[in-house]
């Protein structure tokens, strides 16, 4: 594994949005304004979400919300990058106790943190790190570059895990990797709102062919390690 990415925040979001609160009363209300965006998600979706209805959950003026969020897109943004930062944190935890030797043990780790957070995290099943839900109007200017304004979700999302992976991901060619990477993360996403578009928690076989999905394509690419 690579350092400890736990403070690395997502590469290159930039855009209107406004500058992270320092103050602990401030990350109170910041935090507590995503709690209840991803509540209502759950409720609503992401098409019927407002700003005003977030402020109103929140439990805080709607100029406070403006002072964190520049809007709406600005909002799912923020919690895209706060869901995928804790997904890394969490497979960073069975990384470290669990040690795999290679990509199929990584892969296996991987998609099992990410079922475990599409179960029980709250809006994650309408955004995980980028849009979950069915295609649509959203009200969101770009829903391809929430993490990134310059990189489309998955590459980013593939560039954080190849620094979290380390020598699990030894290559000459790290833009190889990326795509291998970026390729691996399309595919699962494909067959995991397959899995999970019946059943809320997940259907087993659906999960399991998208572990051996991944393990077989990255393995061909990479080769054993």
């Amino acid at each position: 594994m690579s350092a400890d990415t736990r403070s690395h925040p997502v590469p290159g979001r930039t855009g209107p949005g406004r500058r992270r609160p320092v103050q602990q009363r401030s990350q109170e209300r910041y935090e507590r304004i995503l709690d209840a965006c991803a509540a209502l998600l759950d409720e609503a979706g992401a098409v019927a979400l407002t700003t005003k209805e977030v402020a109103q959950r929140a439990q805080v003026p709607i100029g406070t919300l403006y002072q964190f969020f520049a809007g709406k897109e600005d909002l799912l943004a923020a919690l895209a990058g706060r869901n995928l930062d804790r997904y890394l944190h969490r497979l960073d935890d069975r990384l470290r106790a669990e040690v795999p030797t290679g990509p199929a043990g990584f892969t296996d780790l991987a998609v099992e943190e990410f079922v475990a957070m599409k179960r029980s995290v709250p809006g994650f099943g309408q955004v995980d790190f980028g849009f979950a839900g069915p295609a649509g109007p959203n009200g969101v200017h770009d829903d391809r570059h929430l993490l990134d304004t310059e990189l489309d979700n998955n590459t980013a999302v593939a560039l954080r895990l190849q620094a979290l992976g380390g020598e699990l991901f030894a290559t000459a060619d790290p833009a190889a990797l990326t795509l291998g990477l970026r390729v691996a993360l399309e595919a699962a996403d494909a067959v995991l709102k397959l899995a999970f578009r019946g059943d809320p928690e997940g259907d087993p076989a659906m999960i399991a062919e998208c572990k051996r999905l991944v393990r077989c394509y990255l393995l061909e690419q990479l080769g054993p390690r």
